[in-house]
């Protein structure tokens, strides 16, 4: 657990040293980062997404293939631990859905939507 958050400590700084490396008063720098990483976060976005549908997967997939091994102990043990994994993976997938939508754009002040420009 200390390495997973060593990881993401790491990762926050990173992304906190490019957005006020970037930012100029009026967060044009954000935009600007938001949108050269669009690819990057959509990319991010579906393999979060798939590695949590492959989590699932592979669990149900050994119960069918060994029945037998589907017992109320290896169910608590195994499952908690892969639910709470499908949980944590969906939930990075979700946040980077907003964040690289135009909520999270409109959070961020950005305005690169087509909609807002219809008055």
């Amino acid at each position: 657990m200390k390495k997973i958050s060593n990881y993401l400590l790491t990762a926050s700084v990173f992304v906190m040293a490019n957005v006020s490396a970037f930012a100029d008063g009026e967060q044009k720098g954000v935009c600007d980062l938001l949108k050269s990483l669009e690819s990057v976060i959509d990319t991010l976005r579906a393999l979060a997404f798939i590695g949590a549908v492959f989590l699932l997967m592979d669990w149900a997939w050994g119960y069918i293939k060994d029945p037998s091994k589907a017992t109320k102990d290896d169910m608590k043990d195994k499952g908690v631990g892969l639910l709470v994994g499908f949980f944590l993976l969906f939930g990075v997938g979700v946040i980077l859905t907003l964040i690289n939508g135009s909520y999270g754009q409109s959070l961020f002040g950005c305005d690169y939507g087509f909609l807002t420009k219809i008055k």
